[in-house]
């Protein structure tokens, strides 16, 4: 389905979105059944996990926080029965901490945080936004429209060393020095501005027996310049982090991506506080050296057959989940007024 615009968009409408793993979700947010609670949706997209949980628990209060404007128009409108219990916040998730500050209050705690990674069902079917490589558009891919450089203005402006880094680590493609290479000598005649561009580049640059198998081969090209644009992995890494001191004892973290770059942060995050940090040798664990977190998930979970059945865009998510035992040992806690390890070995990817 194709849009123009806020006015033509139904939010109620399950065509336009159907949540992924919106039972599991749910379920595992079942701690704040019985109880007065805050839950932050830090990726509110079109509301459809914010409405199943406020539908499921009818003390819940969600703040919903989403970089792209008419996503909150639209998720504002769509939870507009719920008066009260729902709240929107249109700014990045790594923001996290300075929302809960201002809707709740300084040093206050929530029951849990849900994150939903990736691009929206609402930035995929506009296809003037320039998301997907299977219709042509305009080289956009902002998530928040109004905001910072455009896929069009990177790829018209960067160094062939530049986009052969974005592309090889954003989007794990083999074959980033030759996409890059080519993409610097089409621009040379002229710019870049239509998606339908980008692809037919990738296709010349890649040999033939690359592109029988995995789909279409400009995924990983257009995967890995919407993350740039977006800055997606280095502001995942702060609100991972952001959102795990967040959640109070009891509360819960929950993450579902949709690529092995988001996956493994998610992973990496969470392993900091499910594993023990005790000196090796010594015969007792360290009260403060304990694990504070607990996994929920046993690794990362998959969507079965119903899921895939019923949404068809669950069947590369990965689930995970945590919650927390006990407060985050001081020695452990961040430091955000620092790079955190992968935002600084992502360093010249960002230029």
């Amino acid at each position: 389905m194709s849009v123009s615009n806020a006015s033509t968009l139904d939010a109620a409408s399950d065509a336009l979105h159907l949540p992924v793993l919106r039972e599991r979700c749910v379920e595992l947010f079942a701690h704040v059944a019985d109880k007065t609670a805050v839950v932050i949706d830090g990726t509110l997209g079109m509301g459809g996990h914010t409405e199943a949980l406020l539908a499921t628990y009818p003390a819940l209060r969600v703040i919903g926080i989403d970089r792209d404007p008419q996503a909150i128009e639209l998720a504002t409108k769509r939870l507009a029965s719920f008066g009260q219990r729902f709240q929107a916040v249109n700014t990045t998730y790594d923001q996290i901490d300075a929302v809960i500050e201002q809707q709740i209050g300084k040093e206050a705690k929530v029951a849990g945080v849900l994150l939903d990674l990736g691009v929206s069902s609402l930035q995929l079917d506009q296809v003037e936004r320039g998301f997907s490589y299977a219709v042509d558009a305009p080289l956009d891919m902002r998530m928040n429209a109004h905001s910072g450089i455009t896929a069009q203005e990177l790829l018209n402006t960067a160094s062939v060393a530049h986009l052969r880094k974005i592309i090889a680590t954003y989007g794990e493609e083999r074959f980033a020095g030759q996409i890059a290479q080519k993409i610097v000598a089409y621009r040379e005649v002229k710019p870049l501005t239509r998606t339908s561009e980008l692809v037919e580049i990738v296709r010349s640059a890649l040999p033939a027996a690359a592109m029988r198998t995995g789909g279409n081969p400009a995924k990983r090209t257009f995967q890995a310049i919407r993350i740039a644009v977006n800055e997606e992995l280095t502001i995942l890494e702060t609100a991972l982090a952001k959102a795990v001191e967040a959640v109070e004892v009891g509360g819960r973290v929950v993450v579902e991506s949709y690529h092995s770059l988001e996956d493994r942060l998610v992973k990496n995050a969470f392993a900091k506080g499910l594993r023990s940090t005790t000196p090796a040798g010594l015969p007792v664990e360290l009260a403060d050296h304990q694990p504070y977190l607990r996994d929920l998930t046993r690794g990362a979970e998959k969507a079965d057959a119903a899921e895939l059945a019923r949404n068809t865009r669950s069947a590369s998510v990965r689930l995970r989940a945590v919650e927390r035992v006990r407060e985050t040992p001081a020695h452990l806690v961040p430091d955000f007024s620092k790079p955190l390890p992968q935002t600084q070995s992502l360093k010249g990817v960002r230029k």
